[in-house]
């Protein structure tokens, strides 16, 4: 019989997942770990210090059996923004009622297990006009926003659930390095406060050992006042670390509402209980320019042109204003849309 902590890490396998099973196995007391994930062949990359389950959440089987001993479960899993607002039900299905599911298989087999729930700060909605954000805050997803919603709907499943539990909501998670067309839904003037993974997987890693600050409590987990800028200057820092030179894409590509982010003004209540801030937006910028060797900055300063005309072409709000699609528009630029480029 052993008396070491067992940690459950559900969507081990993403990002903040990898994060937080590197900071549990660095950890000095490096509990017992249980990663699930669906990607079977992700999760079998995180080594052999770490007992590996693949399979879906949302399915009570996945787990069932296998929960024995867990003395905190750190939950990830989710289905994220574009497939969750292209396939709302399979969202509902994982964000939601794999929530419960876990919970339930958790309650049955390990029911002194502390639950650490990840939630987002997209649950606060467009705080453009507003950016200064609060916990006690109102919830309002973004028009389109069914992530957020299952966000939210998922918080008030662990709320009412039978474990202890904490909810910690993220900020803007900058990892991997790779542009996407969402990066068009963000109007450029929104003000930021980036997290890296490793600076998220230490805050969710550190959680375990703080039950008795944490529980019952929601909070948001941001990079903190050093971790501030706006995306117009994060876009701005980013290009020129990478080769694509100065930031000129065609302000009409860009949304100017409807968007969340912003600055958590008590971001920093975490950080006491936790201690778990060591980046900067400096030091991210610095890893994602050592990320781009120097060989392949200079393909992309080749490339220039066609690259920053492959990303625009990604960009749904200038899709939908190209098209003339009235609903599309208002959602993306409110009553005053941009001129068509």
């Amino acid at each position: 019989m052993t008396n070491k902590e067992r940690v459950l890490v559900t969507g081990a396998a993403g990002i903040v997942g990898r994060a937080t099973v590197a900071a549990l196995v660095a950890a000095p007391d490096r509990p017992e770990i249980l990663a699930t994930d669906r990607d079977a062949r992700a999760l079998a990359r995180l080594g052999t210090a770490v007992e590996k389950v693949a399979g879906d959440i949302a399915d009570a089987a996945t787990l069932a059996g296998r929960l024995g001993g867990v003395t905190a479960a750190i939950h990830l899993a989710a289905v994220l923004p574009p497939l969750a607002d292209d396939q709302p039900d399979l969202a509902d299905r994982v964000n939601i009622g794999g929530t419960g599911a876990l919970i339930a298989t958790l309650a049955r087999e390990a029911p002194g297990a502390f639950f650490i729930h990840a939630s987002s700060i997209s649950v606060y909605g467009d705080r453009c006009a507003d950016p200064d954000i609060r916990v006690g805050d109102p919830l309002a997803p973004s028009e389109g926003d069914h992530y957020a919603t299952t966000k939210i709907a998922g918080e008030e499943v662990v709320r009412r659930g039978p474990l202890d539990w904490t909810i910690l909501r993220l900020s803007a998670v900058m990892g991997g390095h790779r542009m996407t067309p969402l990066m068009f839904h963000m109007p450029l003037d929104t003000k930021l406060e980036i997290l890296t993974p490793e600076d998220t997987g230490r805050a969710l890693a550190a959680a375990r050992h703080a039950r008795a600050a944490l529980a019952g409590k929601t909070f948001n987990l941001g990079g903190g006042a050093a971790c501030r800028t706006t995306f117009r200057a994060y876009l701005e820092a980013v290009f020129a670390r990478i080769g694509l030179g100065r930031f000129d894409l065609p302000e009409a590509a860009f949304a100017t509402r409807n968007f969340h982010c912003g600055h958590y003004m008590d971001g920093d209540a975490l950080e006491d209980i936790l201690h778990f801030r060591k980046d900067t937006l400096a030091s991210h910028l610095d890893e994602i320019a050592a990320d781009w060797p120097w060989w392949r900055r200079a393909a992309l300063t080749l490339a220039r042109r066609p690259a920053k005309a492959f990303l625009v072409s990604r960009s749904e709000p200038l899709a939908a204003l190209r098209a003339g699609d009235a609903a599309l528009i208002r959602r993306y630029y409110g009553v005053n849309p941009p001129d068509v480029p």
